[in-house]
Protein backbone atom coordinates (compact mmCIF):
# COMPACT_ATOMS: atom_id res chain seq x y z
CA UNK A 1 0.00 0.00 0.00
CA UNK A 2 1.12 3.36 -0.53
CA UNK A 3 1.88 5.43 2.00
CA UNK A 4 1.74 8.65 0.24
CA UNK A 5 -1.84 10.64 1.83
CA UNK A 6 -4.59 12.79 0.45
CA UNK A 7 -3.51 16.24 1.66
CA UNK A 8 -6.06 18.21 4.20
CA UNK A 9 -5.91 20.94 2.21
CA UNK A 10 -7.56 18.64 -0.42
CA UNK A 11 -9.91 16.26 1.02
CA UNK A 12 -9.75 16.51 5.03
CA UNK A 13 -12.32 13.79 5.41
CA UNK A 14 -10.08 11.53 2.90
CA UNK A 15 -7.61 12.39 4.26
CA UNK A 16 -8.64 11.27 7.79
CA UNK A 17 -9.72 7.85 6.51
CA UNK A 18 -6.73 7.02 4.79
CA UNK A 19 -4.53 8.16 7.63
CA UNK A 20 -6.30 5.94 10.23
CA UNK A 21 -6.14 2.74 7.63
CA UNK A 22 -2.70 3.40 6.68
CA UNK A 23 -1.02 4.07 10.19
CA UNK A 24 -2.07 1.14 11.43
CA UNK A 25 -4.82 2.21 13.99
CA UNK A 26 -7.98 0.43 12.43
CA UNK A 27 -10.14 -1.27 9.67
CA UNK A 28 -13.69 -1.69 8.67
CA UNK A 29 -14.49 -5.12 9.23
CA UNK A 30 -17.01 -7.26 8.02
CA UNK A 31 -19.93 -5.83 10.14
CA UNK A 32 -21.38 -3.17 8.75
CA UNK A 33 -20.51 -0.02 10.44
CA UNK A 34 -18.04 -1.76 13.08
CA UNK A 35 -14.55 -1.66 13.19
CA UNK A 36 -10.95 -3.42 13.80
CA UNK A 37 -9.05 -1.63 16.39
CA UNK A 38 -5.58 -2.66 14.75
CA UNK A 39 -2.53 -3.41 17.76
CA UNK A 40 -1.04 0.18 17.06
CA UNK A 41 -4.35 2.02 17.76
CA UNK A 42 -4.95 -0.67 20.48
CA UNK A 43 -1.97 0.41 22.05
CA UNK A 44 -2.93 4.04 21.94
CA UNK A 45 -6.44 3.51 23.72
CA UNK A 46 -4.34 0.93 26.28
CA UNK A 47 -2.38 4.43 27.42
CA UNK A 48 -5.30 6.50 27.39
CA UNK A 49 -7.29 3.96 29.25
CA UNK A 50 -4.46 3.62 31.82
CA UNK A 51 -3.99 7.64 32.38
CA UNK A 52 -8.09 7.67 33.12
CA UNK A 53 -8.34 4.76 35.09
CA UNK A 54 -5.32 6.09 37.37
CA UNK A 55 -6.91 9.68 37.61
CA UNK A 56 -10.57 7.77 38.36
CA UNK A 57 -9.33 5.11 41.18
CA UNK A 58 -7.12 8.70 42.84
CA UNK A 59 -10.62 10.15 42.98
CA UNK A 60 -12.17 7.52 44.93
CA UNK A 61 -13.83 5.78 42.12
CA UNK A 62 -13.64 1.63 41.73
CA UNK A 63 -14.30 -0.56 38.60
CA UNK A 64 -16.80 -3.28 37.86
CA UNK A 65 -18.67 -4.39 35.00
CA UNK A 66 -22.61 -4.96 34.06
CA UNK A 67 -24.52 -7.02 31.35
CA UNK A 68 -24.06 -6.32 28.18
CA UNK A 69 -27.57 -7.44 27.66
CA UNK A 70 -30.86 -5.01 29.14
CA UNK A 71 -34.45 -6.21 29.91
CA UNK A 72 -36.82 -4.08 27.07
CA UNK A 73 -38.75 -3.31 30.35
CA UNK A 74 -35.70 -1.47 31.78
CA UNK A 75 -36.02 0.93 29.08
CA UNK A 76 -39.74 2.26 29.53
CA UNK A 77 -38.96 3.04 33.09
CA UNK A 78 -37.51 6.21 32.12
CA UNK A 79 -39.51 8.02 29.63
CA UNK A 80 -36.47 10.79 28.25
CA UNK A 81 -34.13 8.16 28.69
CA UNK A 82 -36.16 5.64 26.02
CA UNK A 83 -36.68 8.40 23.86
CA UNK A 84 -33.41 9.55 23.22
CA UNK A 85 -32.01 6.26 22.79
CA UNK A 86 -35.01 4.18 20.95
CA UNK A 87 -33.91 4.81 17.19
CA UNK A 88 -30.36 3.35 18.09
CA UNK A 89 -31.44 0.46 20.08
CA UNK A 90 -30.36 -3.27 18.49
CA UNK A 91 -33.00 -6.25 19.77
CA UNK A 92 -32.40 -9.73 20.50
CA UNK A 93 -35.72 -11.36 20.18
CA UNK A 94 -34.03 -15.48 19.88
CA UNK A 95 -32.07 -17.50 21.44
CA UNK A 96 -30.66 -20.43 19.15
CA UNK A 97 -30.57 -21.58 15.35
CA UNK A 98 -30.96 -24.22 12.94
CA UNK A 99 -30.64 -25.99 10.23
CA UNK A 100 -33.61 -26.09 7.80
CA UNK A 101 -34.84 -28.66 5.37
CA UNK A 102 -32.00 -27.06 2.94
CA UNK A 103 -29.47 -27.21 5.24
CA UNK A 104 -28.74 -23.25 5.79
CA UNK A 105 -28.43 -21.78 9.37
CA UNK A 106 -31.87 -20.14 10.25
CA UNK A 107 -33.71 -18.22 13.28
CA UNK A 108 -35.82 -21.23 15.35
CA UNK A 109 -38.95 -19.70 15.42
CA UNK A 110 -39.74 -22.17 18.31
CA UNK A 111 -36.65 -20.00 20.61
CA UNK A 112 -38.16 -17.02 21.34
CA UNK A 113 -37.21 -14.77 24.37
CA UNK A 114 -40.35 -14.12 26.81
CA UNK A 115 -39.17 -10.57 27.01
CA UNK A 116 -36.83 -8.85 24.04
CA UNK A 117 -32.87 -7.67 25.23
CA UNK A 118 -31.59 -4.20 24.41
CA UNK A 119 -27.92 -4.96 23.83
CA UNK A 120 -26.48 -1.75 25.66
CA UNK A 121 -26.40 1.43 23.97
CA UNK A 122 -25.58 2.44 27.79
CA UNK A 123 -25.94 1.38 30.78
CA UNK A 124 -27.84 3.29 33.30
CA UNK A 125 -30.71 0.89 33.03
CA UNK A 126 -29.52 -2.13 34.30
CA UNK A 127 -27.01 -0.45 36.40
CA UNK A 128 -29.75 1.42 38.54
CA UNK A 129 -31.48 -1.63 38.85
CA UNK A 130 -28.65 -3.10 40.23
CA UNK A 131 -28.16 -0.04 42.96
CA UNK A 132 -31.46 -0.95 44.32
CA UNK A 133 -30.09 -3.93 45.83
CA UNK A 134 -26.55 -2.08 46.92
CA UNK A 135 -27.57 0.68 48.61
CA UNK A 136 -30.04 1.10 51.53
CA UNK A 137 -28.71 3.42 54.21
CA UNK A 138 -26.91 6.56 54.19
CA UNK A 139 -23.31 4.56 55.09
CA UNK A 140 -23.71 3.14 51.71
CA UNK A 141 -22.84 6.42 49.89
CA UNK A 142 -21.50 7.53 47.63
CA UNK A 143 -21.94 4.91 44.95
CA UNK A 144 -18.51 5.65 43.04
CA UNK A 145 -18.78 3.06 39.67
CA UNK A 146 -16.92 2.93 36.63
CA UNK A 147 -16.86 0.27 33.85
CA UNK A 148 -15.19 -0.25 30.53
CA UNK A 149 -17.16 -1.34 28.14
CA UNK A 150 -18.46 -1.79 24.38
CA UNK A 151 -21.72 -0.47 23.51
CA UNK A 152 -23.96 -0.71 20.47
CA UNK A 153 -25.27 2.82 18.83
CA UNK A 154 -26.92 1.33 15.15
CA UNK A 155 -25.98 3.82 12.98
CA UNK A 156 -26.50 4.57 9.22
CA UNK A 157 -23.20 7.04 8.49
CA UNK A 158 -20.45 5.37 9.89
CA UNK A 159 -16.60 6.92 10.32
CA UNK A 160 -13.51 4.95 12.02
CA UNK A 161 -12.96 5.55 15.78
CA UNK A 162 -15.65 8.88 15.14
CA UNK A 163 -19.13 6.99 14.73
CA UNK A 164 -19.03 3.18 14.89
CA UNK A 165 -21.83 1.12 15.68
CA UNK A 166 -19.75 -0.75 18.20
CA UNK A 167 -17.29 1.31 20.09
CA UNK A 168 -15.50 1.07 23.84
CA UNK A 169 -15.82 3.33 26.27
CA UNK A 170 -15.94 3.92 30.07
CA UNK A 171 -19.09 4.56 32.02
CA UNK A 172 -19.39 6.34 35.47
CA UNK A 173 -22.37 5.90 37.21
CA UNK A 174 -22.44 7.59 40.71
CA UNK A 175 -24.87 7.44 43.45
CA UNK A 176 -24.73 10.62 46.03
CA UNK A 177 -26.66 11.30 49.56
CA UNK A 178 -27.49 15.17 48.37
CA UNK A 179 -27.85 17.30 45.49
CA UNK A 180 -25.00 19.31 45.70
CA UNK A 181 -22.49 16.04 46.30
CA UNK A 182 -23.74 15.06 42.82
CA UNK A 183 -23.35 18.64 40.87
CA UNK A 184 -19.90 18.45 42.38
CA UNK A 185 -19.04 15.06 41.33
CA UNK A 186 -20.76 15.86 37.90
CA UNK A 187 -17.84 18.82 37.53
CA UNK A 188 -15.14 16.88 38.93
CA UNK A 189 -15.46 14.98 35.70
CA UNK A 190 -15.20 17.28 33.64
CA UNK A 191 -12.39 18.61 35.15
CA UNK A 192 -10.96 15.06 34.64
CA UNK A 193 -11.65 15.14 31.39
CA UNK A 194 -10.44 18.22 31.03
CA UNK A 195 -7.34 17.59 32.15
CA UNK A 196 -6.49 14.48 30.38
CA UNK A 197 -7.43 16.00 27.51
CA UNK A 198 -5.06 18.58 27.44
CA UNK A 199 -2.18 17.26 29.86
CA UNK A 200 -2.25 13.88 28.09
CA UNK A 201 -3.66 14.42 24.33
CA UNK A 202 -2.42 18.05 24.03
CA UNK A 203 -5.71 19.26 23.17
CA UNK A 204 -7.04 22.37 24.36
CA UNK A 205 -10.84 22.14 25.46
CA UNK A 206 -13.44 24.80 26.26
CA UNK A 207 -15.54 23.71 29.19
CA UNK A 208 -19.19 24.56 29.42
CA UNK A 209 -22.91 23.23 29.62
CA UNK A 210 -25.24 21.89 26.80
CA UNK A 211 -28.40 23.57 26.10
CA UNK A 212 -31.57 21.24 26.73
CA UNK A 213 -32.15 20.22 23.70
CA UNK A 214 -28.00 19.04 23.54
CA UNK A 215 -28.24 17.44 26.69
CA UNK A 216 -28.08 13.53 27.49
CA UNK A 217 -31.30 11.73 27.72
CA UNK A 218 -32.35 11.66 31.35
CA UNK A 219 -30.15 14.32 32.27
CA UNK A 220 -31.02 17.32 34.18
CA UNK A 221 -27.32 19.02 33.23
CA UNK A 222 -24.83 17.96 31.12
CA UNK A 223 -21.39 19.40 31.32
CA UNK A 224 -18.79 19.19 28.25
CA UNK A 225 -15.99 19.46 26.78
CA UNK A 226 -15.18 20.78 23.38
CA UNK A 227 -12.09 20.53 20.86
CA UNK A 228 -11.55 22.40 17.75
CA UNK A 229 -10.38 19.91 14.82
CA UNK A 230 -8.17 21.57 11.84
CA UNK A 231 -10.79 21.59 9.69
CA UNK A 232 -12.69 24.17 12.01
CA UNK A 233 -15.20 22.09 13.03
CA UNK A 234 -15.78 20.78 16.87
CA UNK A 235 -15.83 17.66 18.10
CA UNK A 236 -17.48 16.81 22.26
CA UNK A 237 -14.35 15.19 23.53
CA UNK A 238 -16.11 14.04 26.77
CA UNK A 239 -19.68 14.55 28.91
CA UNK A 240 -20.61 14.57 32.48
CA UNK A 241 -24.15 14.42 33.68
CA UNK A 242 -26.22 15.34 36.28
CA UNK A 243 -29.21 13.02 36.41
CA UNK A 244 -30.76 14.31 39.72
CA UNK A 245 -33.11 11.87 40.97
CA UNK A 246 -34.49 10.87 37.47
CA UNK A 247 -33.19 7.03 37.56
CA UNK A 248 -33.34 6.61 41.35
CA UNK A 249 -37.15 7.27 41.37
CA UNK A 250 -37.82 5.02 38.21
CA UNK A 251 -35.93 2.27 39.81
CA UNK A 252 -36.90 3.26 42.82
CA UNK A 253 -33.55 3.44 44.81
CA UNK A 254 -33.50 4.80 48.08
CA UNK A 255 -31.70 5.15 51.51
CA UNK A 256 -32.18 5.82 54.93
CA UNK A 257 -30.60 9.25 56.06
CA UNK A 258 -29.16 9.73 59.48
CA UNK A 259 -32.47 10.46 60.95
CA UNK A 260 -34.27 7.57 60.08
CA UNK A 261 -35.83 8.75 56.75
CA UNK A 262 -36.33 6.67 53.43
CA UNK A 263 -34.88 9.67 50.53
CA UNK A 264 -34.63 9.05 47.01
CA UNK A 265 -30.30 9.06 45.38
CA UNK A 266 -29.08 11.57 43.69
CA UNK A 267 -27.08 10.52 40.54
CA UNK A 268 -24.52 11.63 38.15
CA UNK A 269 -22.97 9.86 34.72
CA UNK A 270 -20.20 10.18 32.72
CA UNK A 271 -18.10 8.81 29.82
CA UNK A 272 -15.33 8.91 26.88
CA UNK A 273 -15.32 6.54 24.38
CA UNK A 274 -12.43 5.66 21.19
CA UNK A 275 -13.81 8.54 19.48
CA UNK A 276 -10.92 10.49 21.25
CA UNK A 277 -8.50 8.44 19.37
CA UNK A 278 -10.06 10.29 15.92
CA UNK A 279 -9.83 13.64 17.76
CA UNK A 280 -6.21 12.78 18.53
CA UNK A 281 -5.49 12.14 14.84
CA UNK A 282 -7.59 15.09 13.46
CA UNK A 283 -5.72 17.42 15.77
CA UNK A 284 -2.23 16.97 15.24
CA UNK A 285 -1.44 14.83 12.32
CA UNK A 286 -0.10 16.04 8.85
CA UNK A 287 0.16 15.63 5.30
CA UNK A 288 2.96 13.11 6.36
CA UNK A 289 0.69 10.69 8.97
CA UNK A 290 0.48 10.83 12.29
CA UNK A 291 1.86 13.21 15.07
CA UNK A 292 1.30 11.89 18.59
CA UNK A 293 1.98 13.52 21.48
CA UNK A 294 4.55 11.53 23.68
CA UNK A 295 2.60 10.76 26.89
CA UNK A 296 0.58 8.60 24.82
CA UNK A 297 2.82 7.32 21.96
CA UNK A 298 3.49 3.86 22.32
CA UNK A 299 6.42 4.01 20.77
CA UNK A 300 7.98 7.53 21.88
CA UNK A 301 11.77 6.65 20.47
CA UNK A 302 12.48 4.86 17.62
CA UNK A 303 16.07 3.62 16.55
CA UNK A 304 16.73 3.16 12.75
CA UNK A 305 20.72 1.53 12.17
CA UNK A 306 22.39 2.25 8.76
CA UNK A 307 25.00 0.08 7.96
CA UNK A 308 26.28 -1.98 4.57
CA UNK A 309 28.19 -5.20 6.79
CA UNK A 310 26.56 -7.42 9.07
CA UNK A 311 30.07 -6.46 11.23
CA UNK A 312 28.57 -2.62 11.05
CA UNK A 313 25.26 -3.34 12.49
CA UNK A 314 26.67 -6.00 14.85
CA UNK A 315 28.21 -2.87 16.61
CA UNK A 316 25.61 -0.30 15.78
CA UNK A 317 23.73 -2.65 17.59
CA UNK A 318 25.74 -2.95 20.75
CA UNK A 319 25.66 0.99 21.14
CA UNK A 320 22.38 0.84 20.23
CA UNK A 321 21.73 -1.90 23.63
CA UNK A 322 22.95 0.26 25.60
CA UNK A 323 20.82 3.79 24.71
CA UNK A 324 17.93 1.36 24.98
CA UNK A 325 18.85 0.78 28.26
CA UNK A 326 19.29 4.50 29.21
CA UNK A 327 16.15 4.96 27.87
CA UNK A 328 14.13 2.41 29.29
CA UNK A 329 15.67 3.89 32.75
CA UNK A 330 14.48 7.15 32.68
CA UNK A 331 10.63 5.80 31.44
CA UNK A 332 11.03 6.29 28.04
CA UNK A 333 9.55 3.79 25.67
CA UNK A 334 12.23 2.74 22.81
CA UNK A 335 12.18 0.80 19.95
CA UNK A 336 15.11 -0.67 18.33
CA UNK A 337 14.30 -1.59 14.41
CA UNK A 338 17.21 -3.99 13.28
CA UNK A 339 15.29 -5.84 10.93
CA UNK A 340 17.34 -6.78 7.76
CA UNK A 341 13.88 -6.81 5.37
CA UNK A 342 13.34 -3.45 5.01
CA UNK A 343 16.04 -0.56 4.15
CA UNK A 344 16.65 2.97 6.25
CA UNK A 345 14.35 5.05 4.15
CA UNK A 346 11.62 2.77 4.07
CA UNK A 347 11.49 2.47 8.11
CA UNK A 348 11.66 6.36 8.17
CA UNK A 349 8.49 6.89 6.43
CA UNK A 350 6.86 3.91 8.51
CA UNK A 351 7.74 5.92 11.48
CA UNK A 352 6.54 9.37 10.40
CA UNK A 353 3.59 7.78 8.54
CA UNK A 354 3.13 6.40 12.43
CA UNK A 355 3.58 9.46 14.57
CA UNK A 356 6.43 8.30 16.00
CA UNK A 357 8.30 11.64 18.57
CA UNK A 358 11.59 10.63 17.79
CA UNK A 359 13.81 9.44 15.92
CA UNK A 360 17.27 8.24 16.22
CA UNK A 361 19.48 7.16 13.04
CA UNK A 362 22.37 5.80 13.53
CA UNK A 363 25.74 4.54 11.07
CA UNK A 364 29.16 3.65 11.22
CA UNK A 365 30.93 7.38 10.99
CA UNK A 366 28.14 8.44 14.01
CA UNK A 367 29.09 5.61 15.95
CA UNK A 368 33.65 6.97 15.37
CA UNK A 369 31.99 10.52 16.12
CA UNK A 370 30.11 9.23 19.30
CA UNK A 371 27.02 11.38 17.84
CA UNK A 372 23.30 10.16 16.58
CA UNK A 373 21.17 12.31 14.38
CA UNK A 374 17.91 12.83 16.32
CA UNK A 375 14.90 13.89 14.36
CA UNK A 376 11.71 15.39 15.54
CA UNK A 377 8.25 14.06 14.04
CA UNK A 378 6.19 17.42 15.25
CA UNK A 379 8.46 19.57 13.36
CA UNK A 380 10.57 17.46 11.00
CA UNK A 381 13.53 19.22 12.09
CA UNK A 382 17.07 16.82 12.55
CA UNK A 383 19.98 17.62 14.60
CA UNK A 384 23.11 15.89 15.45
CA UNK A 385 23.60 15.11 19.51
CA UNK A 386 26.72 13.67 21.35
CA UNK A 387 25.87 10.02 22.59
CA UNK A 388 27.16 11.69 25.99
CA UNK A 389 24.06 12.43 28.27
CA UNK A 390 21.32 10.96 25.19
CA UNK A 391 18.90 10.07 27.16
CA UNK A 392 18.53 13.61 29.39
CA UNK A 393 18.31 15.06 26.31
CA UNK A 394 15.82 13.09 24.81
CA UNK A 395 13.50 13.31 27.88
CA UNK A 396 13.49 16.67 27.92
CA UNK A 397 12.95 17.03 24.08
CA UNK A 398 9.65 14.57 24.88
CA UNK A 399 8.41 17.32 27.57
CA UNK A 400 8.98 19.98 24.99
CA UNK A 401 7.25 18.39 21.88
CA UNK A 402 3.75 17.81 24.23
CA UNK A 403 4.55 20.99 25.05
CA UNK A 404 4.43 22.42 21.80
CA UNK A 405 1.58 20.32 19.73
CA UNK A 406 -0.79 21.91 23.01
CA UNK A 407 0.46 25.05 22.10
CA UNK A 408 0.37 24.67 18.47
CA UNK A 409 -3.09 23.03 18.78
CA UNK A 410 -3.95 26.38 21.22
CA UNK A 411 -3.08 28.87 18.84
CA UNK A 412 -4.80 27.59 16.03
CA UNK A 413 -8.05 27.10 18.32
CA UNK A 414 -7.72 30.78 19.67
CA UNK A 415 -7.46 32.13 16.41
CA UNK A 416 -11.02 30.31 15.56
CA UNK A 417 -13.20 31.91 17.59
CA UNK A 418 -14.63 34.82 16.20
CA UNK A 419 -17.65 36.67 17.72
CA UNK A 420 -19.79 38.33 15.76
CA UNK A 421 -23.40 40.47 16.65
CA UNK A 422 -25.22 39.50 12.59
CA UNK A 423 -27.04 36.47 11.52
CA UNK A 424 -24.60 37.13 7.97
CA UNK A 425 -21.64 37.45 9.59
CA UNK A 426 -22.39 34.26 11.66
CA UNK A 427 -22.88 32.35 7.98
CA UNK A 428 -19.75 33.73 6.29
CA UNK A 429 -17.50 33.13 9.54
CA UNK A 430 -19.18 29.17 9.33
CA UNK A 431 -18.90 29.31 5.30
CA UNK A 432 -15.03 30.98 5.01
CA UNK A 433 -13.47 30.49 8.08
CA UNK A 434 -14.44 27.35 10.30
CA UNK A 435 -14.30 27.31 14.13
CA UNK A 436 -15.91 28.19 16.80
CA UNK A 437 -18.33 31.38 16.55
CA UNK A 438 -19.34 33.33 19.63
CA UNK A 439 -22.85 34.97 19.37
CA UNK A 440 -25.72 35.69 21.42
CA UNK A 441 -28.37 33.48 21.38
CA UNK A 442 -32.18 34.25 23.27
CA UNK A 443 -32.26 30.53 25.19
CA UNK A 444 -35.20 29.10 23.05
CA UNK A 445 -34.82 25.67 21.83
CA UNK A 446 -37.21 26.99 18.98
CA UNK A 447 -34.01 29.53 17.50
CA UNK A 448 -31.21 26.79 18.27
CA UNK A 449 -33.40 24.21 15.87
CA UNK A 450 -33.87 27.07 13.57
CA UNK A 451 -30.03 27.81 13.02
CA UNK A 452 -29.22 24.11 13.21
CA UNK A 453 -31.73 23.51 10.22
CA UNK A 454 -30.48 27.03 8.33
CA UNK A 455 -26.32 26.15 8.99
CA UNK A 456 -26.23 23.02 10.15
CA UNK A 457 -23.87 24.87 13.25
CA UNK A 458 -25.42 23.67 16.71
CA UNK A 459 -24.37 25.16 20.47
CA UNK A 460 -21.70 23.42 21.15
CA UNK A 461 -21.72 24.48 25.13
CA UNK A 462 -22.21 27.30 27.21
CA UNK A 463 -18.87 28.27 28.79
CA UNK A 464 -17.93 27.92 32.08
CA UNK A 465 -16.69 31.28 32.16
CA UNK A 466 -19.86 33.12 29.92
CA UNK A 467 -19.40 36.41 28.35
CA UNK A 468 -22.35 37.91 30.22
CA UNK A 469 -23.44 41.17 28.12
CA UNK A 470 -26.75 42.59 27.13
CA UNK A 471 -27.19 42.09 23.43
CA UNK A 472 -29.78 41.07 20.47
CA UNK A 473 -29.74 36.98 19.75
CA UNK A 474 -27.69 36.90 16.28
CA UNK A 475 -30.83 35.12 14.46
CA UNK A 476 -34.40 35.80 16.56
CA UNK A 477 -32.87 39.61 17.65
CA UNK A 478 -34.76 39.08 21.25
CA UNK A 479 -32.56 39.93 24.04
CA UNK A 480 -30.00 37.95 25.40
CA UNK A 481 -27.63 38.02 28.10
CA UNK A 482 -24.85 36.07 26.98
CA UNK A 483 -22.37 34.96 24.14
CA UNK A 484 -22.79 31.26 23.60
CA UNK A 485 -20.73 28.51 21.65
CA UNK A 486 -21.48 27.71 17.93
CA UNK A 487 -19.80 25.44 15.62
CA UNK A 488 -20.66 22.89 12.69
CA UNK A 489 -19.16 19.45 14.59
CA UNK A 490 -18.61 15.43 14.08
Amino acid sequence: MSKKLTKRSEDYSKWYNELVVKADLAENSGVRGCMVIKPYGYAIWEKMQAELDRMFKETGHQNAYFPLFIPKSYFSKEASHVDGFAKECAVVTHYRLKNDENGKVVVDETAKLEEELIVRPTSETIIWDTYRKWVQSYRDLPLLINQWANVVRWEMRTRLFLRTTEFLWQEGHTAHATKQEALEEAERMQGIYADFAENFMAIPVIKGTKTEGERFAGALETYCIEALMQDGKALQAGTSHFLGQNFAKAFDVKFATKEGKQEYVWATSWGVSTRLMGALVMTHSDDNGLVLPPNLAPIQVVMVPIYKSEEQLEAISEKADEITKELRDLGISVKYDNRTTHKPGWKFAEYELKGVPLRIAIGPRDLENNVVELARRDNLTKQVINQEGLAVVIKKMLTQIQIDLYQKALNFRDSHITKVDTFAEFEEVLETKGGFVLAHWDGTSETEEQIKNKTKATIRCIPNSPIFEEGKCVFSGKVSTKRVLFAKAY
